[in-house]
């Protein structure tokens, strides 16, 4: 499959980034074609921009300037997002990718009438989340409800990428993890992936 790897956070060094690189040694194992996509590394610019917005109802959205992750992201057959949950939401870097790569004409069709928008990334089949949080498991389920997820199934690939299956990772307490623990982690994902076999 052509995997999609997109990877948000801003230090080097950080456990995403090394996440990242496992992923993405795996899947190139396994003999599938991989593009990543660092947003922090590529400079890339959240915010959507005015043209953007103003062109969201026109007959073409104005996503000139994001081309190169357009192209990318409606090739993909696979995404694999990794970042950081930071106050039980994406990073401002990720939902700005969101805001403007996945727009009008890219990853959905407005209806005429303005009622359900209609998916258009129907080429993408695979969805792995792998995300960190601070906070341990059960503010995140039990008192929070799993915003992230929710948001990541219901509103974005419910409505954009209906063929897509979504696998949802999430490691806890990760300020005060051991290798341990990161090896059981890895040990999850690499067992969602070999469920990718060709």
């Amino acid at each position: 499959m052509k995997c999609l790897v997109v990877v948000t956070h801003p230090s080097g060094d950080s456990l995403c980034k090394l996440l990242s690189k496992r992923v993405v040694n795996k899947l190139t194992q396994m003999g599938h074609e991989v593009i990543v996509e660092d947003l922090y590394a590529a400079k890339f610019e959240p915010a959507l921009t005015t043209a953007e917005r103003e062109s969201y109802y026109s007959d073409s959205y104005e996503s000139s300037s994001i081309s190169g992750q357009v192209c990318r992201l409606e090739e993909a057959e696979a995404l694999i997002l990794l970042f950081p949950t930071w106050w039980f939401c994406f990073p401002a870097m990720l939902k700005g990718w969101f805001d403007r790569v996945w727009g009008p004409g890219i990853a959905y069709d407005h209806a005429r009438d303005f009622g359900p928008i209609k998916p258009r990334l129907n080429n993408l089949r695979k969805v792995l989340v792998i995300t960190t949080l601070g906070s341990p498991w059960w503010v995140d389920r039990l008192i929070m409800r799993r915003p992230v997820k929710r948001i990541m199934k219901m509103a974005l690939l419910a409505t954009c990428a209906r063929n897509s299956k979504l696998n949802f990772l999430s490691l806890y307490n990760s300020e005060k993890l051991n290798a341990k623990s990161i090896s059981r982690f890895n040990h999850r994902i690499e067992k969602v992936l070999n469920t990718w076999e060709r």
